[in-house]
């Protein structure tokens, strides 16, 4: 795949892709986030999705797990489509996904044990002794192996994206989606994250989404580069050709640098309000 210019009907779909999002559109009143969107994800790759914030980053990630459905366009995964499949019927194909989201989401009222615990029973049936055993198994993935009695509330913030993280990968998932994977976290602890998708991927053969801002990051654990601008991709590439790219709007982003748009308002002489969306 190249950009997402490029019609599912003029080219053929990868063998070896995993997702496939075909001419997405998807917009919230007036605003337009997705416009006609092409994504295929291949199986085994990390990829890595960067964007302005508002940009709908986090609503590709809602529409592979079903959270959304498009208002026009198809969602594949594993070459079935799912955005039009019944809350039932998806129940199994949810199950091989794994979701870390943004602020851990970790459930205040439960263990931690008993958090990265929770999908393991809602999926399976193993005994109690034999979920423990996976709850130890993953928690020793992520280095924090011996806190299952403690509680959120005790956690720092990277160990709580660890903890969510265990608890990500508790049911082996084929594919693990990451929503702003280092937000919040000092660049050590940041990189402890970068560590494990990079462990992940090599340990388990996972196919992994990352969504975030971290350049450092993106750079660290990316095979593949995306970059969403006015709901369609303007870059496909790898972080080597991404630093090479003469794009404008690739290079602003990258390099960190306030748009035009930024400085007017700054300035006085705009008419985008400080911190407005922009598409």
């Amino acid at each position: 795949m190249t950009t997402s210019s490029s019609s599912s009907k003029q080219t053929p779909p990868e063998r070896n892709a995993l997702v496939r999002m075909i001419d997405v559109h998807k917009s919230f009143g007036d605003l337009v986030v997705l416009d006609g969107l092409e994504l295929e994800l291949r199986r085994g790759e990390t990829t890595v999705i960067i964007g302005e914030s508002g940009s709908g980053k986090s609503v590709i990630l809602n529409h592979i797990v079903r959270l959304l459905r498009p208002d026009r366009g198809e969602v594949h995964y594993d070459g079935v489509r799912i955005d039009n499949l019944s809350e039932r019927k998806l129940a199994g194909i949810r199950s091989r996904f794994g979701f870390l989201f943004q602020l851990s989401a970790l459930f205040d009222s439960l263990t931690v044990g008993d958090n990265v615990a929770f999908p393991i029973r809602q999926h399976t049936k193993l005994s109690r002794a034999k979920v423990a055993e996976v709850v130890s198994r993953k928690l020793t993935m992520v280095g924090l192996d011996g806190i299952q009695s403690k509680r959120p509330a005790e956690l720092s913030g990277g160990q709580k994206k660890r903890v969510a993280l265990a608890r990500a990968i508790a049911l082996d998932p084929e594919l693990i989606l990451y929503d702003e994977p280092t937000t919040g976290l000092d660049p050590p602890r940041a990189d402890v994250i970068n560590e494990l998708i990079i462990k992940l991927k090599r340990e388990l053969g996972v196919t992994s989404v990352v969504v975030t801002h971290d350049m450092a990051s993106a750079n660290k654990v990316a095979d593949r580069v995306l970059m969403l601008y006015g709901g369609k991709f303007i870059f496909d590439g790898t972080p080597k050709s991404m630093a090479a790219s003469d794009d404008p709007r690739v290079r602003q982003f990258i390099e960190g640098r306030a748009t035009d748009e930024d400085m007017a308002s700054l300035r006085g002489d705009g008419h985008v309000p400080i911190g407005g969306n922009r598409q």
